[in-house]
């Protein structure tokens, strides 16, 4: 997740402003921002095999990482703007999504060096998109408004996509697909642990909002420890490693997609179970600072954790369908096959070169490198999917896990 609108789309704001306060609220702003920020670079549509189309129809394809809950944009309907929406998600045989919240982006985002003190762009947005005060003023309240999101499209649609909390209803949904329903399952996650205001407290108010996933940082450094792209590139601070033992107790999963390298080895010194990198690329292929070292990629997977392939720029360097299977590729080679997965960042703030629709595309360049259909199956989704039943709670109510867990 990046973001660049306050460079390019602050000017529009300030034009439609002359236009009139309710205007900018009125939704044609957020839209215009979600626009500009998650495209899809155009293109014919992709010509794939009638071998590639019927492997791909029998996947159970499954993505670590989408940022769609964001935008406020309606994705029960398909929609020309962004990466992906329930239309889309069916088109693509998704089967299992794991859904992340955006609660703080610093302006003048970059990869390097961020601070935590500049201004908010998910402020501005929320501002934009008529967030209630308590989500302008809370970033907690933000992580659970996007949530509720998900629980309203469920409440309308409960045959096209169901929350799941723990190993149990993953199961169902698991068995409704196998007996030929298109139902995904919705896994909620938040990206930084800043939506905990500081306080630990909120590591259970955020699992009671079904939350199952928190990346510990994003784009800057925050109270649990260093960012890849903050200033200090500190570890785990005290009070990281008791928000990290918290989760675990928990079950719920530990992700460092955006941590920095000290934070890595302090997670993985102390974790007793497996973690995920949600998004990101290699850099043995792709070298930009957003991207693992093969040594991370190596002692990542030895723990048995799992690492989901971007398909932006920063994480593929070549967006092509071609250039994400090679960086699926590569991963294989030094992780092994069990520990790869797709890490898309759809609706992150993000160019790719396909959406949701288009999943096939990226089955059938794996075909054409070589991967067996098994391969293939696992990357694209059964690595996931194992992951999650391993690791989500067993299936019992939140009240019950934490009267169990206190």
């Amino acid at each position: 997740m990046g973001f660049s609108y306050l460079k390019v789309g602050l000017g529009a704001v300030v034009i439609v402003a002359a236009a009139g306060y309710g205007i900018i609220r009125s939704g044609y702003v957020a839209q215009y921002v979600d626009q500009s920020q998650n495209r899809v670079v155009e293109h014919t549509p992709y010509s794939i095999s009638a071998d590639a189309q019927a492997l791909h129809d029998k996947l159970r394809i499954a993505d670590l990482h989408n940022d769609v809950l964001l935008w406020g944009r309606n994705i029960s309907q398909e929609s020309s703007i962004g990466h992906s929406d329930l239309p889309r998600f069916k088109k693509g045989n998704v089967g299992v999504q794991i859904f992340t919240s955006v609660t703080k982006s610093p302006r003048g985002q970059n990869y390097k060096k961020n601070s935590a003190e500049a201004f908010d762009n998910i402020t501005l947005l929320g501002w934009l998109q008529s967030w209630p005060s308590s989500a302008l003023n809370k970033l907690s309240e933000r992580a659970l408004l996007q949530a509720q999101r998900l629980y309203d499209l469920e409440q309308k649609h409960p045959d096209e996509i169901t929350v799941v909390h723990n190993r149990e209803e993953l199961e169902a949904v698991l068995t409704a697909r196998a007996q030929g329903s298109k139902i995904i399952a919705g896994v909620l996650g938040t990206e930084g642990g800043h939506a905990l205001d500081g306080d630990i407290k909120n590591v259970d108010r955020l699992y009671e909002g079904g939350l199952r996933l928190m990346g510990l940082q994003h784009f800057f450094d925050n109270k649990l420890g260093g960012s890849l792209h903050g200033q200090s590139k500190a570890g785990l601070t005290n009070f990281g490693k008791d928000v990290v033992r918290l989760m675990e107790k928990r079950e719920m999963i530990v992700d460092v997609a955006h941590s920095s390298p000290a934070v890595v080895e302090d997670v993985l010194a102390m974790a007793t179970r497996p973690i995920v990198v949600s998004h990101t690329g290699v850099q043995g292929i792709c070298d930009t600072p957003r991207n693992l070292t093969d040594d991370q990629v190596r002692t990542i997977s030895a723990k048995g954790g799992l690492i989901g392939i971007g398909f932006w720029d920063a994480a593929a360097c070549d967006i092509s369908p071609k250039g994400v299977a090679a960086s699926i590729d590569y991963a294989v080679s030094i992780a092994g096959i069990d520990h790869v997965a797709l890490g898309s960042d759809f609706d992150g703030s993000v160019t790719t070169a396909f959406d949701t629709s288009e999943y096939a595309v990226l089955t059938q360049e794996l075909l054409k490198r070589g991967f067996t259909e098994k391969q293939i199956a696992a990357v694209m989704g059964e690595n996931i999917i194992r992951f999650l039943l391993e690791n989500l709670p067993q299936g019992q109510s939140e009240e019950e896990t934490l009267a169990s867990s206190n």
